[in-house]
């Protein structure tokens, strides 16, 4: 237990100062992921004239929340392990004592510390603008939603993570990820929160993994009336499928694994 708990400290600090050397780069990225605020002010408009069930104020929070989300779940293991693969870069990585999505994940956990700071600013500036929407959910939602965050980044970088092994047979295994991004911006709560679609529709998505990357965090720290038990169970049951198709890709790519030095 010591000797893994030192990997995992020494691999967290050595890409958290790697991800410092990138700061100004940092700050773009959490701009780029701004389409929230975008459609919060859409939504917010036809709120105001319209009969949606939410008022502005539920907007502009649901919209704020889905900004958060989207900070701390994103995921780019794709595009690097695809490059491993092709590059050749897997071979020394799989000579080390540890599996290679190890480094991976340090990565994303060290980009998400080094991101807080301007997640927070921009937080803050959000309700510098917006007074109205400000609210303190209690300390029991909060320490739900630090776990429902946590497994939706878990399920977001573990899906992710599974159709990068596809590089083992296609060069562009990052084609999958554009496919499956197209459903993931219309069924995961970002374009427009799950309360919107007829029922019908969102009681089809809810059997999908897509709203609990997005949506079904975002909505509880709100205080939308979400079944948590739930969401929670849905979460563990996907990740527990595209856990044991990783395992399988895993160890049938590894036998088509052709890298210099394999």
């Amino acid at each position: 237990m010591r000797r893994i708990l030192k990997q995992a400290t020494t691999l967290l600090s050595t890409y958290y100062a790697y991800m410092l050397e990138y700061r100004a780069e940092l700050f773009l990225w959490a701009l780029s992921g701004s389409l929230p605020f975008i459609l919060m002010g859409i939504w917010m408009k036809a709120a105001s004239s319209g009969q949606f069930g939410l008022n502005p104020t539920d907007f502009a929070r649901y919209f704020l929340a889905t900004f958060i989300v989207r900070q701390f779940n994103v995921v780019w293991v794709i595009w690097e392990f695809e490059k491993d693969v092709v590059q050749g870069r897997l071979s020394p990585r799989l000579l080390q004592p540890i599996d290679p999505v190890v480094h991976h994940l340090a990565s994303h956990l060290a980009e998400r510390a080094a991101r807080l700071p301007f997640i927070l600013g921009l937080t803050l500036l959000f309700f510098a603008l917006y007074p109205q929407a400000v609210w303190l959910p209690n300390w029991g939602t909060a320490a739900i939603f630090v776990v429902v965050l946590g497994l939706a980044f878990s399920l977001r970088f573990l899906v992710q993570y599974t159709f990068s092994l596809f590089a083992f047979w296609i060069e562009r295994a990052a084609a999958i990820e554009q496919i499956w991004l197209l459903f993931y911006l219309f069924l995961s709560g970002l374009i427009a929160p799950l309360d919107m679609f007829p029922e019908t529709v969102r009681q089809i998505v809810e059997w999908t993994p897509f709203p609990y990357f997005v949506y079904f965090p975002a909505a509880l720290i709100v205080g939308f009336p979400v079944n948590v038990g739930k969401g929670i169970a849905a979460m563990l049951c996907w990740m527990l499928v595209f856990a044991i198709a990783n395992r399988i890709l895993w160890r049938r790519g590894l036998k088509r694994y052709s890298g210099m030095g394999a």
